[in-house]
């Protein structure tokens, strides 16, 4: 594991405590967040805990870190002897040319690079001759602890750690907190274990106790330590054969398990306003989410979903538009109106054409199923001549493209969109937001996009 020197303390500690536990040693190499970025260039590794999360990120765009979890907060600040005797009290201190005042290596540590950002933003770095630059934050704090110089600027974190330093905010420092990310190597030959250390070291009431205790503000929302963790996981039927490999994968590389509950969203519904809380809810549309939506966190929309007919090969009964299910003698079936997000769309879709009720009057609808899949069996099997459902479950259906044809609606109001939320009560939101990050992944929009399903997934940064 390559860890930032600031954290040498509560990250050995933790080492420690994880290999009582559980038996499994971990190697620890110390340095600055910079050198060790550098490092991962050349060298092999696991784990990379950087003082903040500008190096993680770096790391993660240069290829070298697949996951990232949050970790703790620190504060930048003046680290000083016990009374503060020169009295620091403003960042324009540090042009005073009477006071000897040392800084991290901007090139080798996260703090050196942070303080160049800060007085560079505030016109003070120019003209600004350091006393002494740093290659660790920890040299730095020592330094000051020795007298050799008045004061150093360094983490709030670093200063609790000495009890001969006071430490001295300053409002240009405090607006800009900084967060700590720990990041699984890419080239990892244990993901696995790595990644169950790394939960370990992030989990509430395992290595965040140990961050908080050393002066840390550890991250809110943070995961509860299982050693093997079950997500409970609620799908609209429809998303199974999109993400069922990304579960798999998932459930492998983190050694963790997934429950996943597939149905009708509007089962799904039912289940959770009478008591049931899932970890994650992956709904067929987005209308099925804002029934529970205060039960979650705010939703993502990954993807759309095409309704489209879908006929028996080679449309013997003539089926070429929604007005066509009213022809006589034919067999129509349609997904249960409250039982599904495909029934309550079909219902919207054909009602704004003015046909729901022609259709119904007709005699021509089966008694209405849950699903889309039982749908496509049915048709399959000869037992419909006509159903309209979801693009995805004519395409994951094995054999539909030899049985049937599919018709395309083309309304606007024939499409569903399938946001994901993570559950507002689950132990491990990390965790599930790691999920996520897997399904939306290359790999994970591979498979929707196999399915039929548009990509509507939004990049933040566009």
């Amino acid at each position: 594991m390559y860890c930032a020197a600031g954290m040498k303390k509560p990250v050995t500690a933790i080492a420690e405590q994880y290999e009582e536990e559980y038996g499994v040693p971990v190697e620890l190499h110390f340095g600055g967040s910079g050198t060790l970025l550098a490092s991962l260039d050349i060298g092999k590794g696991d784990i990379y805990l950087a003082a903040d999360s500008s190096y993680t990120n770096l790391a993660k765009e240069k290829g070298h870190v697949k996951e990232t979890i949050p970790v703790a907060l620190m504060r930048a600040g003046f680290g000083v002897p016990k009374g503060n005797p020169k009295g620091f009290s403003k960042l324009a201190d540090v042009k005073n040319p009477d006071l000897k005042i040392g800084i991290g290596n901007p090139d080798a540590a996260s703090i050196g690079k942070f303080t160049k950002k800060v007085l560079s933003k505030h016109g003070i770095w120019d003209g600004f001759e350091p006393a002494v630059l740093f290659p660790t934050v920890n040299e730095l704090a020592n330094s000051v602890k020795l007298g050799t110089i008045d004061a150093g600027i360094i983490w709030d974190a670093m200063a609790a750690q000495y009890p001969d330093l006071d430490f001295v905010n300053v409002p240009e420092f405090d607006a800009e907190k900084k967060d700590i990310t720990v990041g699984v190597l890419t080239d990892s030959e244990q993901p696995t274990e790595a990644l169950k250390f790394c939960r370990y070291l992030t989990a509430k009431d395992k290595g965040l106790k140990i961050f908080g205790a050393d002066g840390y503000e550890p991250v809110e929302n943070a995961d509860e330590w299982a050693e093997t963790p079950e997500i409970a996981l609620f799908s609209g039927a429809m998303l199974r054969p999109a993400i069922e490999k990304t579960i798999t994968k998932f459930e492998e590389r983190e050694g963790v398990k997934i429950n996943p509950t597939y149905n009708g969203c509007g089962i799904l519904v039912a289940q959770m306003k009478a008591g049931q809380n899932p970890d994650a809810y992956f709904s067929c549309d987005v209308t099925f989410m804002t029934m529970v939506q205060e039960r979650f966190s705010k939703p993502i929309t990954v993807s759309a979903n095409e309704m489209v007919i879908l006929v028996r090969k080679g449309n013997p009964h003539k089926v070429f538009k929604l007005e066509d299910l009213k022809n006589e003698g034919l067999k129509v079936g349609f997904s249960h109106p409250e039982k599904s997000a495909l029934g309550a769309l079909t219902k919207r879709m054909l009602e704004d054409e003015g046909l729901y009720e022609e259709i119904l009057a007709t005699g021509n609808v089966i008694p209405a199923s849950a699903t889309g899949d039982f749908l496509v069996n049915q048709i399959r099997s000869n037992s419909l001549d006509a159903v309209i459902v979801y693009k995805s479950n004519a395409m994951a259906n094995p054999g539909s493209d030899v049985d049937v044809d599919i018709i395309q609606i083309n309304r606007p109001n024939a499409v569903a969109e399938q946001p994901f939320a993570v559950g507002q009560g689950s132990p491990y939101p990390n965790l599930v937001s790691r999920f996520f990050e897997a399904c939306v992944s290359e790999a994970g929009k591979e498979d929707f996009l196999k399915y039929g399903f548009r990509w509507e997934l939004v990049d933040e940064e566009s």
